[in-house]
């Protein structure tokens, strides 16, 4: 018997779009573990939904610009929301609302700022079909690095519950101030129950490793 499709959104959902920052909950009750690992953007952070639509976390990112010769780092305490959803017999559709506020510090400036970044992601989703949009504001004194991102992708083949599947995804993203260019990212993703981990090269033919786990 193949997965049913309400099983299945059900992973996808706390698994979809992987945004490089601070994005998507898991159930009530759970605990996520995200990570987006490059050479110009590293980011990890864990979070527990408290509600079905309410998780606070904690994590870590770690910017670069293209030249390398500006870096960023940020801890901070981060909130996610489930604003909206809408499910059909064969679909889902999710509003996230994206929340954090920290420290950054950077190799530019001396000391440390508090930084807010707010930001909001929309994602569709079947059983073979993935689409998301994010946008998010890392704001702090004199420091403006926004950050906006598309992914697409589709699965190869429908799979049963316990089995993994494959699916290819590809990612634009861009942030202002570190970056001049388009960063586009294919990617193989493996989704199993709860988690899924993503590996591929970007156009700098810059080598990216994402992971989720659910627990």
């Amino acid at each position: 018997m193949k997965i049913s499709v309400s099983k299945w959104l059900a992973t996808a959902v706390a698994a979809s779009a992987f945004s490089a920052h601070a994005g998507p909950m898991g159930f009530k009750d759970s605990w996520m573990a995200m990570g987006d690992l490059g050479p110009n953007w590293r980011e990890a952070w864990v979070n527990y939904a408290f509600t079905a639509r309410d998780a606070v976390g904690v994590g870590g990112l770690y910017m670069r610009s293209d030249d390398k010769l500006k870096r960023r780092e940020l801890a901070e305490v981060t909130y996610t929301r489930l604003l909206q959803r809408w499910n059909t017999k064969d679909s889902q559709a999710n509003v996230w609302l994206l929340a954090g506020a920290g420290g950054v510090q950077g190799n530019d400036f001396a000391g440390t700022r508090t930084m807010l970044s707010p930001g909001i992601q929309l994602d569709y989703e079947t059983t073979r079909v993935y689409v998301s949009a994010t946008g998010r504001l890392y704001r702090a004194s004199g420091i403006n690095h926004d950050y906006g991102s598309v992914r697409a992708g589709f699965s190869f083949y429908e799979v049963h519950y316990e089995e993994t599947q494959p699916w290819l995804i590809v990612e634009t993203r861009r942030m202002r101030g570190l970056s001049d260019k388009l960063e586009i990212t294919p990617m193989l993703r493996l989704i199993n129950k709860g988690y899924f981990l993503e590996a591929g090269v970007n156009n700098s033919r810059q080598i990216r490793f994402n992971f989720m786990y659910i627990f």
